[in-house]
């Protein structure tokens, strides 16, 4: 019987209604499903909030085997892991800073048939321990998450998406769903190339978000027009900067102006991150000031308002971010701002992403010298990267090495991890007893060690990974008072405390070459640049087109071509305001054309007029009030 068939069709509702409660799918999750189903290689586009997971999690739960979910969002995979447990369905994932007896455990779980979804972060994919482990695992389909990350023509490639040819080849009969929210024509291609589907199958809903006012408006001082519109519109908000100093220093502002905020970004604790996160989420505070790091799968309804306070990098970004306003249906305002700098900003960046070859050759050299590597020599030997020291000792600019090694990083020669999972370890080398007999812990540090052994096991037999900012929070102290008590515990041999480490790291991928020889693509420089030329190219048109629909424009980027203008936008509300005075002006000078043979004439005259009631009102008021014509009871003539 075939899985696309009736039957198993009213299985997937019977699903859908016991573990979600909606009683049919909507949209074109049925659509997706049924292809999926039947074993065809899918991609489905869908809107932000448009159900993406409901399209992998129903059939994964019907089908025999484990549905292997690749998705570059470590707090959406946990989220979406915690929900299906809550539900009973079996769900578990593989990401940065597990042991390896728990990513072990994990996945001869997912052989012995213990497991329905398994989420996996793209960069684990390359790694020897998956896929030994992979080839012994039933796996009814591979599911692509964020899909657009494996195209080039992208916004948001990620070469750690390439991974997943590897894995194609491994489960060949395994069929592929990708999933986005954001593709242009050209990225739907590439999309289906690379995953190596067998036969183009591409399933999309309409971006339309017709409860969305998009508006850019032009501001000389952006953080008063900022403050402006938040205290004009209630309601939830998020407010996207570029920089992670800008996210805490415009939240101060906000809450100088007694409105409520906090900020979020990348660099942050991921217990304050979660913290930060929750407050809003429960509307404990208003606004959430945050870099682009924040906001994919997170599923909050009602928010009313996103504001752009810096230009993003293209069409496809802004779109998904903006796409977070009004995901319960209502009436929500996406608002970018903008001013004469924002273009010199943005051409800036291109410069800034990708420096001449001949720069990024130095700097490959300049990491031989910092680390003495000798030429022949370096392959799989990985060193920590203190970007600050390093251009102190070469005279170099932080933004312009940074882009140099995630351009060597793409062309293979370096992996460059700029945000490494290096948690925090803690084992504790005492007894139980002789933790109990002991007699000298100061009252902060019985608080340390009970929230401790409250969070975490095996705490006496391994190490375990911890979360300093989250035992500081659920330990009521800071952080930092938190981290002097591990080091003293850790220094009396009451424990042993290996503290978290933020530096990057660098890993050679090949031996050191000289540098004349390091090539870098065309595909990996030239291309890439070109398309970010493009994408910046589209969102400043965007920025300055003030003729066509806001809608319209973003549709037509993502290949709707034949939209309605959606009436709620800057350019759509300038249109109408427009023709409102344009018939106001006609509607004046027919009043002034009856009125000019010098007789009285009946007021009911005026209703000949073509044009609406209110624009005939306002022409005669307008009339009146400049005392060109006078009413006399049921007459009306000019005044002479």
């Amino acid at each position: 019987m075939s899985i696309s068939s009736p039957l198993f069709f009213s299985m997937y509702k019977q699903i859908l209604k016991q573990y979600w409660g909606y009683d049919d799918f909507r949209g074109i999750q049925s659509e997706i499903i049924e292809s999926i189903g039947a074993g065809r290689d899918t991609l489905g586009l869908m809107p932000t909030g448009g159900g993406k997971s409901i399209t992998f999690q129903v059939p994964a739960v019907c089908k025999e085997g484990v549905c292997i979910v690749i998705t570059p969002l470590i707090a959406l995979m946990k989220d979406q892991v915690q929900h299906l447990r809550e539900k009973g369905i079996l769900a578990s994932a593989i990401y940065s800073g597990l042991t390896r007896n728990e990513i072990i455990s994990t996945l001869e779980n997912c052989i012995l048939g213990n497991t329905k979804l398994l989420y996996v972060s793209p960069e684990r994919l390359g790694s020897q321990i998956f896929q030994t482990k992979l080839a012994h695992m039933k796996v009814s389909f591979i599911c692509v998450d964020e899909a657009h990350c494996i195209s080039q023509w992208g916004y948001d490639f990620r070469p750690s998406y390439l991974h997943i040819a590897d894995i194609r080849k491994i489960k060949p009969d395994a069929p592929v769903l990708a999933l986005t929210a954001t593709a242009t024509p050209k990225v739907i291609e590439d999309i289906q190339q690379r995953l190596g589907f067998r036969e183009p199958n591409c399933f999309r809903m309409s971006f339309a978000r017709k409860n969305i006012s998009y508006i850019v408006r032009k501001a000389t001082d952006k953080i008063a027009e900022m403050v402006h519109i938040l205290n004009s519109v209630p309601g939830c908000a998020i407010v996207y900067a570029r920089s992670r100093q800008g996210t805490k220093e415009l939240a101060d502002i906000l809450n100088e102006n007694g409105i409520p905020s906090t900020f979020y970004h990348a660099g942050l604790e991921h217990a304050i991150k979660d913290l930060r996160q929750q407050q809003w989420q429960r509307d404990e505070v208003r606004v959430m000031v945050a870099t682009n790091a924040f906001g994919m799968g997170i599923d909050k309804p009602d928010v009313r308002l996103v504001i752009h306070i810096d230009c993003p990098d293209s069409i496809e970004a802004y779109f998904q971010e903006a796409g977070r306003a009004g995901r319960d249906g209502r009436e929500a305002y996406a608002v970018l701002l903008t001013n004469g700098h924002d273009e010199v900003k943005l051409r800036r960046r291109i410069a800034d992403t990708y420096p001449d070859k001949e720069y990024i050759r130095n700097i490959y050299e300049y990491l031989a010298y910092f680390y003495q590597t000798a030429m022949g020599f370096g392959k799989g030997q990985s060193h920590t990267f203190d970007i600050s020291k390093f251009c102190r000792a070469y005279k170099l600019f932080p933004t312009l090495v940074d882009s140099s090694l995630k351009i060597l990083h793409n062309a293979g020669y370096i992996e460059y991890e700029t945000d490494p999972e290096t948690k925090a370890r803690l084992m504790i080398t005492l007894s139980r007893n002789e933790l109990s007999r002991l007699e000298t812990l100061t009252p902060n540090e019985e608080k340390v060690m009970t929230t401790l052994m409250r969070m975490y096991g095996g705490l006496y037999s391994d190490y375990v990974y911890i979360d300093e900012s989250a035992v500081a929070i659920n330990s009521g102290m800071e952080q930092n008072d938190v981290y002097v008590i591990l080091k003293g515990l850790s220094h009396r041999h009451i424990v042993h405390f290996i503290p978290e480490q933020k530096i990057p790291f660098i890993t050679y991928l090949q031996d050191r070459d000289e540098k004349d020889r390091i090539v870098i693509s065309r595909e990996v420089y030239e291309d890439r640049k070109a398309q970010l030329e493009k994408n910046i190219n589209a969102i400043i048109a965007y920025t300055k087109n003030d003729e066509d629909c806001r809608s319209v424009q973003l549709l037509g980027y993502f290949g709707e071509e034949h939209s309605e203008e959606c009436c709620k936008c800057d350019v759509c509300r300038d249109k109408r305001r427009t023709n409102r005075s344009d018939a106001v002006v006609k509607a004046k000078e027919q009043i002034l054309e009856l009125l000019a043979d010098g007789e009285r004439h009946f007021v009911t005259e005026l209703n000949d007029i073509q044009v609406s009631t209110p624009d005939l009102d306002k022409a005669l008021n307008n009339i009146l009030r400049d005392e060109i014509a006078k009413l006399e009871g049921s007459y009306i003539s000019l005044n002479k």
